[in-house]
């Protein structure tokens, strides 16, 4: 049945006898990308307002307009008044794509560090189980026959709504999604429904966003308290706001922790540069694991994938081969060895937490008579008031480091830097302005019993500087100098 604006708007407005029978080919959120015969809708984001774009989607063809109800005078074509076009495009596009997250496993992951890394886990555990599994999240689409493209944490709700259907079509059971707090809190994910859910943790971040750490925990929390009692919440139960969310989930929980008898938690545990191995214990059952991931936090995100995988039934023999079989995550602690055999970590660390985790496990594992050398910068139009505590993290723990861009975006390079020297005591650094050669000089200097600790971008491949992407990879600076001086 070929969709119509009147079965389409029919749960989110009290009566649509008024609403025609309008034949609708597509749905859009851009004017510009609207076609004859397209639903368009209205919707205030933070740089513009969608409403002051109709008469463009009317000129580009719209056959039909949702808005907020504010005045935008006569239209040619039915115009249906919501009170949230953020909340009713996530509805509409679930009906137009026939809701395709009733025909998969949905399993969504949130919380400020973790969530790639643990959906990587838990893919690899799930694709060892014999499960079609896509995983969609910062790395992008990862799912054969599928393009990988990359996207934001979590795509808008009808771009979101139509990778599913697609998924779903093309036979998978599975989807391992991370699910932002922006994405929660503008119902891009409102009408998934989602079977398996994890939090990983809750630290100061996009606070230029939510404003408090409150609105932030409630912005996570929202996708735990409208779960059916058939959905699984996987909490860390070792995170303070982890213990407030067990209290508030409307699905059971299982609880995982590295430092007490959670339902899922470590026997043993060792952590080298070369790895983590281990026994976990889930219940009556244990788990032996012997993982290439490095860093204490990966082992809560071992955990986390864990009980993911119990949730979903998976055996226990196969959860510990997807563990093994997950030898790298992408940008994530990621471990590339120098010609002259030193480590070189890259890690998308970009929060106090995150860089807390990061360096404290490296430089419990830096040889003694070695040095832990760090690159990072402090991306720009992103919470200020960490800059100084990330500058300070690095000198707690760094023998000697650099300080370079991160994506700058809108601010004065000079203007960051010095909110990061504010956190400074010492003078053991360098500035660079540019980055690539901060890390070409850090490789020269780097002895064979050092470590050299990349943090902030990851597998990223631009630096965004006034609005402009410009191609920029620390990794492929990493890779051709080790070629150029391989032996």
């Amino acid at each position: 049945m070929k969709p119509t604006l009147n079965n389409l708007v029919k749960g989110i407005i009290s009566a649509n006898g008024d609403v025609p029978a309008t034949p609708i080919k597509n749905i859009q959120l851009h004017s510009g990308n609207v076609k004859p015969g397209d639903l368009y809708i209205a919707v205030y984001g933070t740089q513009a307002d969608g409403h002051d774009f109709i008469p463009e989607a009317l000129e580009n063809g719209a056959s039909a307009i949702i808005t907020n109800g504010r005045d935008v005078g006569s239209l040619p074509v039915p115009q249906v008044k919501v009170s949230n076009p953020r909340k009713a495009a996530s509805f509409v596009a679930a009906e137009y794509y026939g809701h395709p997250s009733k025909e998969l496993h949905i399993v969504g992951i949130t919380g400020t560090n973790g969530k790639t890394s643990t959906a990587t886990i838990i893919t690899s555990i799930l694709n060892k189980a014999g499960c079609k599994t896509a995983q969609l999240g910062t790395l992008g689409v990862i799912a054969k026959q599928h393009e990988q493209g990359k996207t934001l944490t979590t795509m808008d709700a009808i771009n979101l709504q139509k990778l599913l259907r697609d998924l779903a079509d093309d036979d998978f059971s599975h989807v391992v999604m991370e699910v932002s707090s922006h994405a929660i809190h503008q119902y891009r994910v409102a009408d998934v429904e989602f079977d398996t859910t994890v939090f990983t943790n809750l630290t100061p971040e996009h606070l230029d966003y939510h404003g408090t750490m409150e609105d932030y925990y409630n912005a996570k929390a929202k996708l735990f308290k409208s779960l059916p009692l058939s959905a699984t919440a996987i909490i860390n139960s070792n995170d303070e706001y982890g213990k407030r969310l067990i209290t508030e989930s409307t699905a059971p929980v299982i609880k995982v922790s590295v430092t007490n008898n959670s339902d899922v938690h470590f026997k043993e545990i060792h952590s080298s540069l070369r790895g983590i191995s281990g026994i976990i214990v889930a219940g009556e059952h244990e788990i032996n694991f012997n993982s290439e991931l490095i860093g204490d936090f990966n082992q809560e995100n071992i955990l986390c994938a864990v009980g993911s995988a119990l949730a979903m039934g998976i055996p226990l023999g196969t959860i510990a081969e997807g563990i093994n079989d997950c030898k790298v995550v992408t940008g994530r602690m990621e471990t590339i060895t120098a010609p002259n055999g030193a480590p070189i970590i890259v890690d998308y660390a970009h929060t106090p937490d995150a860089y807390e985790k990061a360096l404290n496990t490296i430089y419990n594992l830096v040889p003694e008579n070695g040095r832990l050398i760090t690159i990072f910068g402090c991306g720009g139009n992103r919470d200020a008031s960490n800059r100084p505590i990330m500058g300070r993290l690095v000198e707690q723990y760094s023998d000697y480091f650099y300080i370079t861009p991160d994506n700058p975006r809108f601010e004065k390079q000079e203007d960051i830097i010095q909110e990061i020297l504010g956190g400074l005591s010492s003078d053991h650094y360098d500035i660079y302005d540019d980055r690539g050669a901060a890390i070409l000089n850090a490789l020269n200097d780097l002895n064979s019993n050092d470590v050299l600790v990349i943090l902030g971008k990851g597998r990223e491949t631009y630096q965004e500087i006034e609005g402009v992407r410009h191609p920029y990879s620390d990794i492929e600076i990493i890779e051709e100098f080790c070629a150029h001086n391989a032996n």
